[in-house]
């Protein structure tokens, strides 16, 4: 990431602390806990961090471990400790430093923790959990353009394994040759904490199913949603294809969420609500019949994680605005048979939106056939 580019984020962070009237903002990284924000404002990407930044400074504090790796990826001035506990050193630099108001993140810190910290330095502390995810929502060029090379290394990875699919070959081996793909393509990895959803035949119908040691039977339809990362950025798609021919009420499906799906793609752009987009979608399938089947939000945000703001859905109070990124992602479940989903993600903008990940025919595909 260019060091500007972070410079302009903290700069935007500290124009939000000046709002709020905060002398500084702490943020702490524990087991890659809130790993994803550290990185938005810092650059660095290690597993155990924590940021103090006021009005003039930043700091990075970090242990022995990441020490080489901080100074390459952030441009804030590097502290490495090992004497105390990274919330006990945070407590004692922000007690040092004299404070008086200090924003931290109670919905990303241990009860245990947060309440600690607050104990040892009684000052005026402030839930400025709100802001980092306020920040990250609105996506710039850069960052949309890492989600559509994550989507051409993606789209290229399947279309190389979809050809190899047979009668006998198991979920799990389908998504092994995925990622095998998605990494020698040069992506990061597929998602960063998940593995991904492969169903075939009845198992269709759970739509968060992951991959198992079950092979593909002839007339299978099988769901895929499945991602990778570029420069800590996601994509998010999810194809359906037949294993040997395909079921007429597979392709009757098809039909409805490819036409769902686009239906209410054409209506993104901003001020329309997260709630008006997804009626959009739930019309479509409510007139062919499968109301009940629709048991999901339409989207949701993505960027550093796979799920953030905005959200398309029914209970979504979300405005959508240009800069956001958002999948559209409608599905169709039937207990006791299956089920089909079909997705890619958008960038709203001024004027509409734009697909960053349709590369191919959002159709069922049939593979192997004969």
């Amino acid at each position: 990431m260019q060091f500007d580019v972070i410079h302009s984020r903290v700069e935007k962070l500290r124009a939000l602390m000046r709002e709020r009237e905060m002398d500084a903002f702490v943020l702490i990284v524990l087991e890659r806990l809130n790993s994803e924000s550290c990185h938005y404002i810092s650059g660095f990407r290690g597993s155990s961090a924590a940021l103090i930044i006021d009005s003039r400074n930043e700091m990075l504090v970090t242990d022995g471990r990441y020490q080489t790796q901080a100074t390459l990826q952030s441009p804030f001035a590097l502290t490495v400790q090992t004497k105390l506990p990274l919330p006990d050193f945070v407590a004692s630099v922000v007690s040092e430093k004299g404070y008086k108001s200090v924003g931290f993140e109670s919905e990303k810190l241990f009860y245990n923790i947060a309440t600690e910290i607050l104990k040892k330095v009684p000052i005026n502390w402030k839930d400025a959990s709100a802001l980092i995810p306020f920040l990250r929502r609105t996506k710039d060029a850069a960052e949309a353009d890492a989600i559509k090379r994550a989507g051409v290394i993606a789209r290229k990875a399947y279309d190389k394994v979809l050809p190899r699919v047979y009668v006998g070959m198991t979920e799990v081996e389908f998504e092994s040759g995925l990622l095998y793909e998605i990494k020698m393509a040069g992506a990061e990895k597929g998602w960063s904490h998940d593995d991904f959803i492969v169903v075939s035949g009845e198992r269709g119908a759970m739509c968060h199913g992951r991959a198992t040691q079950k092979p593909f039977a002839l007339g299978d339809t099988v769901t895929l949603d499945y991602g990778v990362m570029v420069e800590g950025y996601m994509c998010d798609i999810t194809r359906n294809f037949a294993v040997g021919k395909a079921q007429k009420q597979a392709v009757e499906i098809d039909q409805i969420l490819v036409k769902a799906h686009r239906d209410a793609a054409a209506v993104l752009r901003p001020g329309i609500t997260g709630k008006e987009v997804d009626a959009v979608a739930r019309k479509v399938i409510a007139d062919a019949g499968y109301e009940k089947n629709f048991i999901h939000g339409l989207g949701h945000g993505l960027g550093l994680e796979v799920h953030e703001a905005p959200r398309l859905s029914f209970l979504s109070k979300d405005t959508l605005k240009a800069g956001d990124v958002v999948t559209v992602e409608p599905g169709i479940y039937i207990e006791g048979w299956g089920g089909l989903r079909v997705e890619d993600d958008y960038l709203v903008t001024e004027s509409g939106s734009e697909c960053l990940t349709q590369s191919d025919d959002q159709h069922l595909r049939v593979v192997a056939e004969g």
